[in-house]
């Protein structure tokens, strides 16, 4: 009989066993778990809210509000916690279904699905609580701030955007977002000196302050429209500003004044682009020539301010509409110049060393100093060119730029225009190169 007793002992053992093993597998629920619990239920109610509130305004039944959000995201939260990513991604598919039902049978009524997504995302974001809590909370403050603004969303793009303002912003998003990751990082030519990327991340920048500024003047208005104008179209093309200017200026001699500060704060712009040009190609170059663009921008600002002052003190303010954000034109045709310069530049710096690149830049120059800078700066940054000696040829292509500012100056505008805006582009370029000497 020992034998039946003992295998009675053995399967008593195994059967009570498995219940002390799953007492003591049982997850503990620590403190983590808890801080995203709380986290959860806040990110459901701040949502939900938001959603009880607009509920209550459509006059209709929405399928959540201030008890369904929080709830579906402690639903989130506690999968995450028992299941993992296999749990909560089925308590989301399920959320889904359900929004998705909800939908059907009340998109006669509100045939939005907006409610039925932020349903889901807070599900989402209740498990996501739990792992990161921070960034749920950031997610849920920006989808509530989204919910909310959906009057003021819908009255801006129906009503204050235009199609052209729309189409510019697609052109930038695609040439940032689409075009400018899928170009190669190396140079492509022999010389080393055509980096693609480089030169289309000079394209996106041009567009992008060129978009900056177009903001700025909807936001100012009229009062300053013609002053702000010109100091935004400098970031396109400083020459072609102070030509479009002047010819403003002789058509209508009452905009004398802020034509003249419009076309003197279009160089302060020439020297911010240029600053923001050699710290995209090359920062030690922007280390070396900083006192001199720091002197002519400070130049630039004080003639400017000054018939910006008597601008103001003037009754007639120009009232025109901005125009285009930017040209896509310009930026295309900045990108073809600046590859011809960055190859003549490496040509001429293979052949004649740092004179090369001087009268390369002072050529260069006279069609656009950015591309000249960014050209020097180039060679300063594959190793053929120093730091310092760039100054000098950037200079160089600064100053033979002012000798087109000087041209369209005369060529645009009458000679009341050009006697107010000469003196100032060579006391400009008389500070620049005192901020190289000194």
């Amino acid at each position: 009989m020992a034998a039946p007793t003992a295998l009675r002992e053995a399967l008593q053992r195994s059967l009570f066993r498995p219940t002390r093993l799953e007492a003591s597998q049982i997850m503990p629920i620590s403190a983590a778990h808890l801080t995203g619990l709380a986290t959860a239920l806040g990110i459901g109610l701040l949502i939900g809210l938001e959603r009880e509130r607009r509920k209550s305004a459509g006059g209709g039944r929405a399928p959540g509000g201030v008890r369904t959000f929080p709830i579906a995201a402690m639903l989130g939260a506690v999968a995450e916690i028992v299941g993992g990513k296999l749990i909560l991604a089925t308590a989301v598919l399920s959320v889904g279904a359900l929004s998705t039902i909800s939908y059907l049978r009340a998109k006669d009524t509100d045939p939005g699905v907006t409610t039925e997504i932020a349903l889901i995302l807070t599900v989402m974001l209740g498990g996501l609580a739990v792992m990161h809590s921070a960034v749920a909370v950031g997610i849920a403050v920006v989808a509530t701030v989204l919910l909310s603004a959906r009057g003021y969303l819908h009255r801006f793009a129906r009503d204050t955007l235009t199609e052209i303002e729309i189409r510019d912003g697609l052109i930038l998003a695609t040439a940032a977002l689409v075009v400018w990751p899928l170009l190669p990082d190396q140079a492509i030519d022999p010389l080393g000196a055509l980096n693609l990327k480089n030169v289309w991340a000079l394209v996106v920048l041009i567009m992008a302050v060129g978009s900056m500024g177009y903001v700025g003047v909807r936001v100012f208005g009229s009062r300053l429209g013609l002053v702000f104008v010109g100091f935004a179209s400098g970031f396109v093309s400083s020459t072609a500003t102070i030509a479009a200017m002047g010819e403003r200026a002789k058509n209508n001699p009452d905009l004398l004044l802020p034509a003249v500060a419009g076309a003197m704060l279009s160089t302060v712009a020439t020297f911010v682009l240029l600053a923001a040009v050699l710290a995209v190609v090359s920062l030690p170059s922007l280390v070396a020539v900083l006192p001199p663009l720091i002197a002519g921008g400070l130049a630039s600002i004080i003639f400017g301010g000054v018939f910006t002052r008597r601008a103001l003190i003037e009754d007639a303010i120009d009232t025109s509409a901005a125009g285009r954000a930017f040209d896509p034109k310009v930026a295309l045709l900045f990108a073809v110049l600046v590859s011809t310069v960055l190859l003549l530049t490496a040509v001429l710096n293979r052949f004649l060393g740092a004179s090369g690149a001087m009268l390369g830049a002072a050529v260069a120059g006279l069609a656009d100093s950015q591309s000249a800078a960014a050209a020097v700066a180039n060679l300063v940054k594959t190793g053929q060119l120093e730091a310092k000696a760039a100054v000098l040829p950037i200079i160089a292509g600064v100053s033979t730029n002012t000798i087109s500012k000087i041209v369209a100056a005369f060529a645009g505008g009458d000679r009341a225009y050009a006697k107010r805006v000469v003196p100032g582009l060579i006391f400009v370029i008389a500070c620049v190169w005192l901020g190289a000497l000194l």
